[in-house]
């Protein structure tokens, strides 16, 4: 699983292109940034320091983790769902930062496809195939969307499986056991194992 949320993640350098740059030239142009990252350190704290500030804030964590938690997310509270965001975001971050450190052999590369962007259109699909030392080419999508602060993703597809809708089951199965605040839970405990482990 660390190598495929690696590969997901890999082309994910923003910075601040994203309100200025279609979102296919936005990951070609910036994709080196997190390779460099990962070809000069495998300290833990820089891997993670270029998580939350490359790649990161151009994720919807709002959408992703609603798209996740899916029709039970109404049920939620406003406390609860900001809950589930941040311990979800965390789990990402831990998730990415420990598949750099894993994964990342230093020879990776990301090929960007054109993507046809009309006027108007505010919701869209890169393709990417990332290219390892370590196994075949792997196609990876990510769906975006415009928001007032740039395009943001929402999804990633890594051959053709959903990041959101994998976690949707394993949500929906912890729910229905435990409740919102069980899944909560859940997430945490799986944070501080990730963290341990690191």
């Amino acid at each position: 699983m660390l190598t495929i949320i690696f590969a997901a993640l890999l082309g994910l350098s923003f910075g601040a292109r994203a309100a200025e740059t279609s979102p296919d030239a936005l990951v070609k142009a910036t994709a080196e940034d997190v390779i460099t990252v990962i070809r000069t350190t495998k300290d833990k704290a820089a891997l993670r320091a270029a998580a939350e500030e490359k790649v990161l804030p151009h994720f919807d964590f709002r959408a992703m983790t609603q798209l996740a938690v899916g029709q039970h997310w109404r049920q939620a509270s406003p406390e609860q769902q900001k809950a589930l965001i941040d311990a979800f975001r965390t789990l990402l971050v831990n998730t990415y930062t420990a598949s750099l450190n894993v994964a990342s052999t230093g020879k990776e590369s990301v090929e960007v496809k054109p993507t046809t962007l009309k006027p108007g259109d505010n919701d869209v699909i890169v393709r990417t195939t990332v290219r390892t030392a370590s196994r075949p080419p792997i196609p990876v999508d990510y769906r975006m969307t415009r928001t007032p602060s740039g395009w943001k993703v929402y999804d990633v597809i890594v051959e053709n499986l959903s990041l959101v809708t994998n976690y949707r089951s394993s949500f929906a199965s912890e729910i229905g056991r435990t409740g919102i605040d069980g899944l909560v839970k859940a997430l945490q405990s799986k944070n501080q194992e990730l963290a341990k482990a690191g």
